[in-house]
């Protein structure tokens, strides 16, 4: 019997890699854990989780996250076994913990800041007032480039205190929820169109006035439209399904 072929290092690393890119993968929760959940996005990532995949794939620097500050980098080094490195002052700079506040005398309603903000710590409609949760808001700062009327500043909470591991546990779970709600949104509103589109073809057949080469070419357009609409419908399950997986392990 011939001896089972040992992975080369190349080989290995790649699969250790691949593994640590998982999002759900031990490593990848475990840096998770250790970030603030602003989703503040100063670390050139998109948020905490993808941050978290980079730093586990060893193709990030532990010393990207200004929420987290020196503490943060510390935990990151002795999880990870690596070196601490000073803060990236290019990505930021640490500061104490700050909330959104909505001039509401200015607010015109535009919905911007709902849109952006990554934990839904903003509420309102359309032409009505919106305002911030204090309670909800990790102070990331996404919701002041999107405001048109300028309107949104930061203020320092107080009495002053510091980000605590139960305000990243909200701030994921809130994180998660806002995904999942925007998931069940798109899903309905791809369900109605193919609703509609399917509806379209049914009255297609029973035009008795076109042209067979019309009704194909008609047909075709509407067809891949329905094709489109089923493939995002299969993506948005398997992010969905992803979703719930993350928030469950969390």
């Amino acid at each position: 019997m011939q001896p089972h072929a040992q992975p080369s290092e190349h080989e290995s690393t790649r699969a250790a890699q691949g593994a640590a890119s998982d999002p759900q993968s031990p490593l990848v929760l475990a840096v998770d854990a250790l970030l603030p959940q602003t989703q503040c996005g100063q670390c050139g990532y998109e948020g905490c989780l993808p941050y978290a995949r980079a730093l586990a794939a060893g193709q990030a620097q532990i010393n990207r996250c200004p929420p987290g500050g020196d503490d943060g980098i510390v935990a990151l080094a002795q999880l990870l076994e690596r070196s601490v490195l000073p803060l990236d002052l290019a990505c930021g700079t640490h500061r104490e913990l700050h909330v959104a506040r909505i001039d509401e005398s200015r607010c015109i309603g535009c919905t911007l800041c709902i849109q952006a903000c990554p934990v839904d710590a903003i509420v309102g409609a359309v032409k009505q007032m919106h305002t911030v949760v204090a309670a909800d808001c990790t102070g990331c700062d996404l919701c002041l480039p999107p405001c048109p009327m300028d309107c949104i500043d930061l203020v320092p909470v107080r009495p002053a205190r510091p980000w605590t591991r139960q305000d990243a546990d909200r701030a994921r779970r809130r994180m998660h929820e806002r995904s999942a709600r925007l998931l069940r949104e798109q899903s309905d509103h791809d369900a109605r169109l193919a609703a509609k589109v399917q509806h379209k073809l049914v009255e297609l057949d029973a035009r008795s006035d076109l042209a067979q080469e019309e009704v194909a070419r008609r047909r075709s357009i509407i067809e891949s439209a329905l094709a489109r609409v089923r493939s995002r419908r299969a993506g948005e399950a398997a992010a969905e399904h992803s979703e719930r997986a993350g928030a469950g392990r969390t």
